[in-house]
């Protein structure tokens, strides 16, 4: 790609002619962003563009540029004055959704431990093997279809001890 004259961004566009983007998107009719800077520069979208990747749509190449200098006309100090003299900053349940505790934690005893056979092969994994067998000893109890293939894993797990 020794055609591109600056780096892939929006104000690059503004360095190409529309022959060179046209030869561009010929040449590397793969390259998403060589797309896009044409799109931006001739203000019609691509047809194939959106076919090849329509996630592309929020493509930070197709995002303006911030003027920063609208967060500096207002200190810090009045933001947060103005936050601060909001009435009502109180998050509230809109009407009809349920008002139910939400939890941040799981709630398990030791009665309720999470097994499972992933589980079990991460602790192989990093060598517990005792681990291991005990998880694999639960799925047996709560399993009774599949005891025989839980055994023969408890087995090759304390075997290899």
């Amino acid at each position: 790609m020794d055609r591109l004259k600056t780096g892939l961004t929006p104000s690059g566009a503004e360095n190409y002619t529309p022959e060179e983007l046209n030869a561009l998107v010929a040449e590397y009719g793969w390259c998403a962003p060589v797309r896009i800077l044409r799109e931006l520069h001739t203000g019609r979208p691509d047809p194939l563009l959106e076919v090849m990747a329509p996630w592309r749509a929020q493509s930070s190449l197709r995002q303006r540029p911030v003027d920063g200098g609208v967060f500096a006309a207002v200190p810090s100090e009045e933001l947060i004055d103005r936050f601060l003299q909001e009435t009502d900053l109180r998050i509230v349940a809109e009407e009809g959704e349920p008002e139910t505790e939400v939890r941040t934690a799981p709630e398990l005893s030791d009665a309720e431990e999470v097994v499972s056979e992933e589980l079990a092969r991460i602790y192989l994994a990093q060598g517990l093997r005792d681990r291991a067998a005990a998880i694999y000893r639960k799925l047996s109890l709560l399993n009774p279809e599949k005891s025989v293939y839980f055994a023969e894993l408890i087995a090759k797990t304390e075997n290899n001890n």
